[in-house]
């Protein structure tokens, strides 16, 4: 499962979504976010607060090219 760290955060897909549009799952201690990257939107939140969900979807915008290169990369796209 490829896993980028980014400040903090364990963006992470799985081989598993190859069926799926390119999205990520937003992991930190026991919270997870599911994000679309394109577009940025978010699938759904479960235990992050709405400054920390900000921040996350901030940091997704800022390295959505990597996280679509890594994304692209995986599934051979």
């Amino acid at each position: 499962m490829p896993t980028i760290l980014i400040e903090g955060y364990k963006f992470r897909f799985y081989s598993s979504d190859i069926y799926e549009p390119p999205h990520i799952h937003v992991i930190r201690d026991d919270k997870v976010a599911k994000i679309w990257l394109q577009p940025i939107r978010l699938e759904y939140n479960r235990g992050y607060n709405s400054p920390t969900l900000n921040r996350i979807l901030k940091l997704t915008e800022t390295h959505q090219r990597k996280l679509l290169e890594a994304w692209n990369a995986h599934f051979g796209q």
